[in-house]
């Protein structure tokens, strides 16, 4: 299995540039067969969140440059600019990297859970646009497992921490009490729920989600006694919205600086406090120069993951050596299925010598031949077709030196001396 990871993330790339190479679901319907094709991968997935773009493709010795340079030109992005940005793990460390990118161990929030929805759905989309396959199935699946063991057997899991509840946390540091605050969620998709999940538990009850479906921000809004409004009412709402966060999979941003500007002037200056969770933006940058806005984009909770990540520590070591005893007995399967077909090819190659000499020798025999003659023949002819080829690698090693393999060659078909003299 040639394994290859390749992609950018909240440590590597801005906000800015991570917007630019995100992918939603009708992107991918195009780019996973388009990039499989182009780049003669085998399989491929691309896992796309608002703090990662990778690409998880299998082929025959797979070249990082070529997914950047297809990313590049797809995005119409420099190739410097996301040569800079990008990382690439091979082979085992993909393997390690992919499940502790599902653990939350690289999440921008320690031990955060949503990532391994995000992960599962990756694997699910390259499925239903016929761009993965068994090695990427066994991936996922391995995945799946050892995230569930790092949730049961560590402390990663407890009191789980999410943007979501970050992004909530910051609210409460700028209002006294947030239960009486006016609350605007733009959104209907996990983070959404998440929020107002967490909302919920800090007794707000003035909570309304916009969505551009309507009907999909009424169902949210029914499960958490809010109130569903449509997105083109949102500039109005803002008139009376002393918090808002956005996380919608729009390609454009749908809040301006200039709508924002005019809702101020209604609430007269009044601030509003804003969560910008969305890749791409929700929200225009330039919002945040306004005067009484307090715009938090999602790059901006490093300090409190910090903190987070200082309080999760001890719980990374366990998971870490959970994920190294994993990855060790992935590998060690792809590796005995390498042995398997190296076994079957070596079995079907000598099978088809024997088959061909003792169809002569059947011949021969049914001729009228001797039979001892025939069977001598046999046994000569077939010997010396079995040992051409290594003889001719034998001698060659000798030549270049290539004592390892002439070593190898002993060992595995035991050649000592004790072995000759009792043959």
């Amino acid at each position: 299995m040639d394994l290859i990871i390749v992609g950018l993330n909240h440590r590597t790339a801005p906000v800015s540039l991570r917007e630019k190479v995100a992918f939603d679901e009708s992107q991918l319907a195009q780019v996973l067969p388009a990039l499989k094709e182009d780049c003669n991968f085998r399989e491929l997935a691309i896992l796309s969140t608002c703090n990662r773009t990778e690409a998880i493709a299998v082929g025959d010795s797979p070249d990082p440059a070529i997914i950047i340079n297809w990313l590049a030109e797809y995005h119409n992005i420099p190739v410097t600019q996301l040569q800079d940005s990008t990382y690439s793990y091979k082979e085992y460390k993909a393997v390690q990297h992919a499940m502790c990118v599902a653990c939350g161990l690289d999440s921008m929030v320690l031990g955060e859970t949503q990532i391994l929805g995000q992960f599962k759905d990756c694997f699910t989309l390259a499925h239903k646009f016929n761009t993965t396959g068994p090695d990427l199935d066994n991936l996922a699946q391995s995945t799946n497992r050892v995230t569930k063991k790092v949730r049961t057997e560590t402390g990663l899991g407890e009191n789980p921490v999410s943007v979501a509840s970050i992004a909530v946390t910051l609210a409460r540091q700028l209002f006294s009490d947030i239960s009486s605050c006016n609350v605007l969620l733009i959104g209907a998709g996990e983070t959404i729920e998440l929020l107002a999940t967490h909302l919920r538990s800090a007794n707000v009850t003035n909570l309304a989600i916009a969505n551009r479906t309507f009907s999909n921000a009424e169902l949210l809004a029914k499960n958490f006694q809010a109130h569903a409004i449509s997105l083109e009412s949102v500039p109005h709402k803002l008139e009376s919205t002393d918090i808002l966060i956005s996380s919608t999979g729009s390609r454009l941003p749908i809040l301006s600086k200039s709508t924002i500007e005019y809702a101020l002037k209604s609430r007269r200056h009044k601030p509003i406090f804003m969560v910008d969770l969305a890749v791409p933006r929700d929200i225009e940058p330039e919002v945040s120069s306004l005067r009484d806005i307090y715009l938090y984009g999602i790059d901006d909770l490093q300090e409190i993951v910090r903190e987070n990540m200082t309080l999760r520590q001890d719980a990374v070591h366990d998971a870490l050596q959970i994920i190294d005893e994993a990855v060790a007995v992935f590998m060690d399967h792809y590796r005995s299925l390498d042995a398997v077909d190296t076994l079957l090819e070596f079995r079907h190659r000598h099978e088809h010598l024997k088959q061909a000499e003792l169809e002569k020798a059947l011949n021969r025999l049914q001729k009228g031949d001797d039979p001892e003659i025939v069977l001598s023949a046999f046994a000569d002819q077939l010997t010396n077709k079995i040992i051409h080829i290594p003889s001719v690698e034998i001698k060659q090693a000798g030549t270049d030196g290539r004592h390892d393999l002439l070593a190898a060659i002993k060992q595995l078909f035991h050649l000592n001396r004790k072995n000759n003299r009792t043959s």
